[in-house]
C-alpha cells in the first residue's frame, strides 16, 4: 500500500522540510510533496483581509488541482507600533518581486524611531488542509509566538523576518539564530502544525477508509 501523501500549497522548501518533520510525529510515513512536484496550474491571488482567508484560498485551489488532500498556510508579522502591519501583506511589504532582504531594510526604516520597549510584534500562521468539496472537508489551525523586533539583521537560519524577531520564550537569540527544533517547538507555524498533525492523521484515515472526507471543520484560536 502506498505511504499516505499530502500536498502542501509552496515551493518553499524550509516550509516543506519543517512541515515534514512536525507531521512525522502524528502521521509517519507521511509524504509531503509541494508546488514543484505536481502539474503547474492557476494559483489564486492572495486577496483575502485575513491569514485565515488567504490559507483557505490557497488550499481549496490545491484540493482540486491535484486531488491530494491539501495544506497551505498564510502567516505574517505583526508589528504593534505599525497597527498590526505587515500583517498579511508580510511577504510582499516592500513591493513586487517578493524580496526578504527588501522587506527587512524597509521595516528597520519604519521602526528606526520607535524605543526599544515598543518594538513588540508577534508572527501569526493560519494553517488550512481542504480535502474535500464540502464544509466538513475543511478545518483551520493557528498559532502565534511573541517577541520583538530589534534594530539590526542577525542570523542565517529560517526566512523572511526571522532575522529581525527575538521571540519572548527565547531572549537575546533570533528566530535566524536558533536550532530548527528550537524554533520549531516555539514558532507559530511550529504550534499551528502540531495542532494539525493528530487531525490530520485522523483525517487522512477517515479518508482512506471511506473514500470521502468525514468530520467537521474546526477554526483553531490563537494560541
Amino acid at each position: 500500500m502506498a505511504e499516505p501523501r499530502v500536498f502542501l500549497a509552496s515551493r518553499n522548501a524550509k516550509k516543506l522540510a519543517e512541515m515534514q518533520r512536525i507531521l512525522a510525529e502524528h502521521a509517519p510515513g507521511l509524504e509531503v510533496v509541494g508546488l514543484d512536484d505536481v502539474p503547474a496550474y492557476d494559483e489564486p491571488v492572495e486577496d483575502a483581509p485575513d491569514f485565515v482567508g488567504n490559507a483557505l484560498l490557497k488550499a481549496r485551489a490545491g484540493w482540486k488541482a491535484t486531488g491530494l488532500p491539501s495544506v497551505a498556510d498564510d502567516s505574517g508579522l505583526c508589528v504593534d507600533a505599525l497597527n498590526g502591519m505587515p500583517g498579511v501583506l508580510s511577504a510582499r511589504w516592500s513591493g513586487r518581486p517578493k524580496d526578504d532582504d527588501r522587506n527587512n531594510r524597509l521595516l528597520l526604516e519604519q521602526l528606526e524611531d520607535v524605543p526599544d520597549e515598543r518594538r513588540t510584534a508577534y508572527f501569526t500562521c493560519a494553517v488550512a488542509l481542504v480535502h474535500g468539496d464540502t464544509d466538513d472537508d475543511e478545518l483551520v489551525v493557528t498559532g502565534e509566538m511573541p517577541g520583538s523586533v530589534i534594530r539590526e539583521v542577525r542570523g542565517d537560519g529560517g526566512f523572511g523576518y526571522d532575522v529581525l524577531f527575538v521571540a519572548d520564550e527565547r531572549p537575546g537569540l533570533t528566530t535566524a539564530e536558533l536550532s530548527r527544533e528550537d524554533k520549531d517547538a516555539i514558532s507559530h507555524r511550529g504550534r499551528a502544525l502540531r495542532e494539525l498533525g493528530p487531525l490530520l492523521a485522523a483525517r487522512l484515515g477517515a479518508v482512506a477508509g471511506t473514500g470521502s472526507g468525514t468530520g467537521s471543520g474546526a477554526a483553531g484560536e490563537r494560541a
